[in-house]
């Protein structure tokens, strides 16, 4: 059995990884990142939105409905709202310039993409036990050995060389930041992903 199952390495993408932190650069140089309404786990900037909605990429927009089980009792709880992600069609028009547009079109060939954002996770910081309607593309940029996504029992630290990993976020899962520096992925919701 493979203890990995739920991280899948994509075979044939891979991007220049030092292209990918200088358009890091170029975006950080022109936004900041978007706590969604003061969510102290989330920092995101969007690389699509809906067409012609610039509020598409902000607060609410910025996590979307998840599920979580937050107490000894095991209950399971919905959080945040539901989001149309087959409607983030449109790259940001103000990034175009940057690498990131070269890797959305690439990624665009090969998948159905929902909203597709930077996210940066905060020094000894993690998300909360969840899960997700949909799997994730996830192409670290910045990261550090003391990053680590976890997907129901099972922990993979994803590198920072340019792969592509689509993980199975439909079961739940977290990530955290274990180190001293912000870790920062490109990710994507695929919205016609499936595991096998």
């Amino acid at each position: 059995m493979d203890e990995f199952k739920d991280f899948y390495k994509v075979k044939d993408l891979k991007f220049d990884i030092v292209k990918l932190r200088e358009a890091l650069k170029q975006v950080l140089s022109k936004k900041k990142y978007d706590n969604a309404c003061g969510t102290k786990y989330i920092a995101a900037i969007h690389l699509n939105q809906i067409p012609g909605d610039l509020n598409s990429t902000k607060d609410e927009n910025v996590k979307g409905i998840y599920w979580t089980k937050p107490d000894s009792s095991g209950k399971e709880f919905v959080r945040a709202k539901k989001i149309n992600e087959k409607a983030y069609t449109e790259f940001v028009k103000d990034l175009e310039n940057t690498y990131f547009k070269e890797v959305y079109d690439a990624l665009s060939k090969k998948f159905k993409l929902g909203r597709v954002r930077i996210l940066s996770k905060v020094p000894r910081s993690t998300l909360s036990w969840h899960r997700d309607p949909e799997p994730r593309l996830h192409i670290p940029i910045v990261t550090n050995p003391g990053c680590i996504m976890v997907i129901d029992n099972v922990a993979k630290h994803l590198p920072a060389d340019g792969s592509a990993w689509i993980t199975n976020n439909i079961k739940y899962h977290n990530a955290f930041n274990g180190g001293e520096e912000d870790r920062v992925h490109l990710v994507a919701c695929l919205t016609d992903y499936k595991f096998n």
